[in-house]
């Protein structure tokens, strides 16, 4: 079968690989649809991201949906026919963290597509996939392909939002709004948050930002005076969600974040921060961390079959495997493109 393989930066080639087997105990899905990661493009741009490089051939991709081909004799609940969407994070379930509840910080993740451990995970943008049946969500008749590939950008939201404790009737700047920040609109909205704010320095994201349910967006990069000023009486916002991983963001956000707010961490573009920790510390703030996530994938599908998230505005364009020169040079364009997925069809 065919798959996409990262080789140097830039060289990325539809290429022929093995066909898995597929065990008693598991399912094989022809994969439909595979949304670009942000993971994706630095591995594709810059062979990868901080000290995670790729180092051998890697199939890429973990966003993803499909259909199941093939049902292992000793697996029920499934049958060939049925659309899914597909959990890439593979924890081991024994380890100390997974046994504490902590599986998105297993210490023998397999999750696809990551140069972390070497040898690589192989990711799934590929035509066939053989997976275990508790990676499998069910989708909805009536939602799309393409929508249920977002399953797993939508459940790194939500991870991020439940790590920040109750949003119910909350102040909540967002910064950065790339695919992940504005999920993490929307994640925020259906938690109950009374107001929110987004920034960026990109006028096309923040416009995403506004339809899917921002109630103000602001151009840092144009309208810097305008963020500043909910500085006013030590702080406006009760959480920062915080997408951008640019250390100028989140210093900014700080001086509008009120005494006592929480400062969720979820972008990570890989370089080192410094911090003003004497400000964090005048100020009592939480800080925190959000690391992908795991048992929100399950909740992200049913919301989408649900309707109760919206995820259809941030899909920019779908483009066949044999064009993925064109998807990822899309993708990589801030100014063009929200989400771009690449159909296996």
């Amino acid at each position: 079968m065919k798959a996409l393989v990262i080789h140097p930066p830039h060289d990325l080639r539809l290429e022929e690989v093995e066909t898995q087997p597929l065990g008693t105990a598991q399912l094989r899905v022809h994969v439909r649809a595979g949304g670009i990661c942000g993971s994706d493009l630095h591995y594709y741009q810059h062979g990868g991201f901080g000290t995670v490089r790729v180092r051998e051939p890697m199939v890429l991709g973990h966003e993803v949906s499909g259909v199941v081909a093939e049902v292992g004799r000793e697996v029920s609940g499934f049958k060939p026919g049925e659309r899914i969407a597909i959990s890439p994070s593979r924890p081991c379930g024994h380890c100390r963290y997974c046994l504490e509840g902590k599986p998105n910080q297993c210490l023998n993740m397999r999750f696809y597509g990551s140069a972390m451990p070497t040898p690589h995970i192989s990711g799934a943008f590929r035509q066939d996939i053989v997976i275990e049946p508790w990676q499998a969500f069910k989708v909805a008749d009536d939602v799309s392909d393409g929508e249920a590939a977002m399953s797993e950008p939508l459940s790194v939201a939500l991870h991020a939002v439940r790590r920040a404790g109750s949003v119910l009737g909350r102040s909540v700047l967002v910064t950065g709004c790339g695919p992940i920040g504005t999920l993490l609109v929307l994640a925020a909205r259906r938690a109950g948050a009374a107001e929110i704010v987004a920034t960026d320095i990109a006028d096309e994201a923040l416009a995403v930002a506004r339809q899917v349910g921002a109630d103000r967006t602001i151009n840092t990069l144009k309208a810097p005076d305008e963020l500043a000023a909910y500085g006013a009486d030590k702080g406006h916002f009760d959480i920062l969600l915080e997408a951008s991983g640019a250390e100028k963001a989140v210093q900014g956000a700080i001086d509008v974040v009120r005494p006592g707010g929480i400062l969720m961490q979820v972008g990570n573009s890989g370089a080192a921060m410094t911090l003003p920790i004497n400000q964090i510390t005048a100020k009592e703030l939480d800080l925190r961390g959000s690391f992908r996530f795991h048992e929100e994938f399950g909740q992200a599908v049913g919301m989408l079959n649900s309707h109760l998230i919206d995820v259809r505005p941030l899909i920019t364009a779908t483009f066949p495997s044999a064009q993925f020169k064109e998807a990822f040079a899309l993708a990589g364009d801030r100014a063009r493109a929200m989400k771009v997925q690449i159909s296996f069809v």
